[in-house]
């Protein structure tokens, strides 16, 4: 076998890890079958007490709290890791639009760690609490949970990511199907993270299309 072989194969394969995490993130999120088949239109955010009192004295020890915000926290290198995938497939055609695309991922992935980070840290201290300040705790998260503000800016700086994804997607589009197949189920994922951003059933969705956008295209450079 050539080198070139086993190397285009882990660039094929690299790339799956990405929307395989995000889809277990948000399976763990998912409490029941039915709120799984609950598909909502708009995002209608936990009430802060109903939070508090889930979260506060529930950690074990001094340890850190392992829930599903961790693992998207560990996994953002697959955001870089994906898009240079993605740029690699398409700057021989389209260079320009090619780096553009892969720096709007690379911005906004910046962004989406400082998100998730935001969440782990969130849940994590809030669990560390005691009963008594579960009060004063849903407060706090209520505070800084709201749309607004740094959690506002934050929150938006991170769709660059998906933006520059979505990009990078469409840049696969060549005269075969696959290609196609890819540039539109790729799209498809990312839009739906983007038009319902928060609504984990719906990003579950998402990074089914992402997965089977990346696996078509994946198959091409593997050929």
């Amino acid at each position: 076998m050539s080198e070139s072989r086993p190397r285009s194969l882990s660039s094929s394969v690299l790339p799956l890890l990405l929307p395989v995490l995000l889809v277990l993130v948000f399976a763990l999120h998912m409490r029941s079958l039915p709120q799984l088949l609950d598909f909502k239109w708009r995002y209608e955010p936990a009430p802060p007490d109903a939070v508090a009192r889930w979260l506060v004295g529930s950690a074990r020890g001094d340890g850190l709290r392992l829930d599903a915000h961790v693992i998207a926290y560990l996994a953002l290198p697959l955001f870089l890791a994906t898009g240079l995938a993605l740029h690699r497939r398409t700057r021989d055609r389209r260079p320009l639009a090619s780096k553009v695309a892969f720096a709007l991922t690379a911005i906004g992935t910046i962004y989406v760690g400082g998100l998730f980070g935001m969440w782990t840290a969130f849940y994590d201290g809030l669990s560390h609490m005691a009963a008594s300040d579960v009060d004063a705790a849903a407060r706090t998260f209520a505070a800084m949970s709201a749309p607004r503000g740094a959690f506002l800016m934050t929150t938006t700086l991170a769709k660059l990511a998906f933006v520059g994804l979505a990009l990078q997607g469409l840049l696969q589009w060549n005269r075969d199907a696959r290609s196609r197949l890819a540039a539109v189920a790729t799209f498809i994922g990312c839009a739906l993270f983007l038009v319902f951003w928060d609504l984990d059933n719906w990003m579950l969705v998402g990074s089914l299309c992402l997965l089977a956008g990346l696996a078509a295209g994946g198959r091409d450079e593997a050929a």
